[in-house]
């Protein structure tokens, strides 16, 4: 795997902020699509940093790694 660009981790993460923020305000909003919608992208931007070698670590906080892992896991 090559070595990530900081333009490249710098969207990654920013995309990552982004999603998380819009998924806590789908859940307080009781919007299940929105939820699982952000749920899935959360998940999938998470899969691409890991796939680039981008560290995530401390960017999404425990609840809503934990919502998008439930909702995820419970949909299929």
């Amino acid at each position: 795997m090559a070595v990530p660009t900081s333009e490249l981790t710098a969207v990654l993460r920013d995309q990552i902020g982004t999603t998380e923020r819009a998924l806590v305000a789908g859940q307080q909003a009781a919007q299940p699509r929105e939820v699982y919608q952000y749920s899935a992208r959360l998940l999938d931007l998470l899969d691409r940093a890991a796939w680039n070698v981008v560290d995530t670590r401390g960017r999404v906080s425990g609840d809503p790694l934990s919502i998008a892992q439930a909702t995820w896991h419970t949909s299929a």
